[in-house]
């Protein structure tokens, strides 16, 4: 159903330039994750697909505009296994065509159920703060060699986790769920953030090329702030830093690090670490109250098959 309704948006045809790369970056697929969240999260609250598609929509194009203009940012060639808007318009074109996303996802926002408007906008909103937020602080750990777990986690929770936490509160208020299940199913979307972060991370270094989508190994070649460098670097007592200072050939940094990493288990560590911030997802549904207890599954499957994504 999301599909179809992602398919059906009434975008204009003039100026092809603007509008063309927003069909290109909404057809490109993707888990639909965020929309499929917020749908469910209202339906366990016991309110309907229908009253919750038009913020799921919005969702979704926010979380494409964000990777239209993330790739610009990271200059990445490669999204879903295709060439990024940037690489196949553009970057000004993709820089424009962004925007218009982040103004659409605006407008369909504001086609909630009325009751839910106020609320939803601003659940939307400072979410969307949020996720410049960590994008800023990604972007700063670029010049930085001394970044701590800790502002890792800081950054993941506002760039990856502040989506899906928002995605599952505003399901819940377009349900009429109660406060503190509207906490609970946020917490339940910002624990599973995290871990699918760590897994991102995990997957970038050793995961399939073929399933993955994207270049194995740009986190190294471009020296990306991630749970297994900072730990690498931490725990290397400056092996690591000897390698990235190195002229090496993209994949010889890759395969040096790679060979770090796998002696210091840290890619198994960040799968452990992941491991954790399911279980704490999944502990969240504790506290939530559900119209049907039968609904909870739902979220308990999705911990479940982000835990062994390989894309």
């Amino acid at each position: 159903m999301i599909e179809r309704r992602i398919a059906s948006i009434d975008l204009p045809s003039r100026p092809a330039g603007l509008y063309e790369p927003v069909r290109y970056a909404l057809e490109g697929g993707g888990k639909r994750l965020r929309p499929l969240l917020a749908v469910q999260a209202c339906l366990a609250c016991g309110g309907t697909a229908d009253e919750a598609m038009p913020a799921a929509l919005a969702l979704e194009m926010f979380h494409n505009f964000t990777l239209v203009h993330d790739d610009i940012m990271d200059r990445s060639d490669v999204r879903r296994g295709r060439p990024s808007a940037a690489a196949r318009f553009g970057s000004n074109q993709a820089i424009l065509s962004g925007d218009a996303m982040l103004t659409f996802a605006s407008c369909l926002v504001s086609q909630v159920p009325a009751r839910a408007v106020a609320e939803v906008t601003a659940v939307f909103n400072d979410m969307a703060l949020r996720v410049y937020e960590g994008q800023q602080l990604d972007t700063e750990f670029e010049t930085r060699k001394n970044v701590t777990i800790d502002e890792y986690f800081e950054m993941i929770g506002l760039k990856t986790g502040a989506l899906l936490s928002a995605a599952c509160r505003i399901g819940a208020i377009i349900g009429d769920a109660d406060p503190a299940t509207a906490d609970a199913l946020a917490e339940y979307g910002m624990e599973l953030g995290l871990a699918f972060q760590l897994r991102d991370d995990w997957l970038d270094t050793f995961g399939d090329h073929a399933t993955f989508g994207k270049p194995i190994g740009g986190d190294i070649v471009n020296e990306k702030e991630t749970w297994m460098l900072i730990t690498a670097r931490r725990e290397s007592h400056g092996e690591l830093d000897s390698i990235l200072a190195e002229d090496l050939e993209p994949q010889e940094k890759i395969r040096q690090v790679t060979r770090l990493y796998e002696r210091l288990r840290v890619g198994e560590r960040c799968d452990a670490a992941a491991a954790e911030h399911h279980a704490l997802a999944i502990a969240a549904l504790d506290h939530a109250k559900f119209s049907d207890e039968s609904l909870k599954q739902f979220f308990v499957d999705v911990v479940d098959r982000m835990a062994s994504r390989n894309i």
